[in-house]
């Protein structure tokens, strides 16, 4: 697995590269194919964040990338939105993208910028299971329980696998055992889990067999730009009514916790 430095590092340089959805997500499916997959997730954050009851909440967005939730936050109505990232590529831009609020370059691990109990609500999306090394992970959660106020709320979305433990270079999708236990240990209550994509994302928490055959007819399908803009929108609408039907997903999920207190 990568160090935390070269891991940096990777994310420095891929960001600096391509600061779209492609950057941030499935980059091997190309940016046509992710512009619809995102909308999938907009559709699934603001209708199931938006149902909390959160009230012009102060929001920290943690790994804020291109800013996507940044902005679903504005939409949400938050009353104000900081975000850091740990790259100078994503602070940089998001600083020119969004003037009104504050960028910070921070990794999740260590929050020292912010003072305790300093937000209503904290979103960490698409980042947790990018870091490899088990105790930064533990650290990054503690720090989240640290910097909301006791009964802020929690929005992370995380590989939750019932099987066992897939660990790479740059990715470890961990089991919903090991991420529901370090929320539990950190003060998280886990009030939400859903589905936040089914079919648009690699098939983690699937069958081998399933997972090599979707993998490759995904990356078939999505070889040139015209295809890729057309299987996205053919998976697109049948992807929005899995997300509602289903409880669980093979991919990434959506969890929306409650900090104790």
């Amino acid at each position: 697995m990568a160090t935390h430095s070269e891991l940096r590092d990777f994310w420095e340089r891929r960001l600096e590269g391509d600061w779209t959805e492609s950057g941030v997500g499935y980059r091997a499916l190309g940016r046509p194919f992710n512009t619809w997959m995102y909308k999938v997730r907009e559709e699934v954050f603001l209708r199931r964040v938006g149902s909390q009851g959160l009230t012009d909440p102060s929001v920290l967005d943690v790994g804020s990338g291109t800013g996507f939730y940044v902005r679903l936050w504005d939409r949400l109505g938050a009353a104000d939105v900081t975000g850091c990232d740990m790259t100078d590529a994503a602070v940089a831009r998001l600083r020119e993208r969004f003037p009104d609020h504050r960028f910070v370059r921070q990794d999740a691990a260590d929050l020292d910028a912010f003072g305790d109990g300093s937000f209503d609500a904290l979103s960490c999306m698409d980042v947790l299971f990018h870091i490899t090394d088990d105790d930064r992970y533990t650290s990054a959660v503690g720090e989240f329980a640290r910097v909301l106020r006791p009964g802020g709320t929690l929005v992370i979305s995380e590989n939750c696998l019932q099987r066992p433990e897939q660990r790479g270079e740059h990715q470890v999708n961990r089991t919903l055992e090991w991420i529901a236990g370090t929320l539990d240990k950190a003060g998280f209550d886990v009030r939400l889990r859903v589905p936040m994509l089914v079919l648009m994302n690699a098939q983690v928490d699937a069958s081998a067999p399933w997972r090599k055959a979707w993998g490759g007819a995904l990356r078939a399908a999505t070889l040139t730009v015209p295809t890729g803009w057309l299987a996205g929108a053919a998976l697109y609408p049948l992807e929005r009514r899995l997300v509602r039907g289903r409880r669980e997903s093979p991919t990434t999920e959506l969890l929306v916790c409650r900090r104790r207190g």
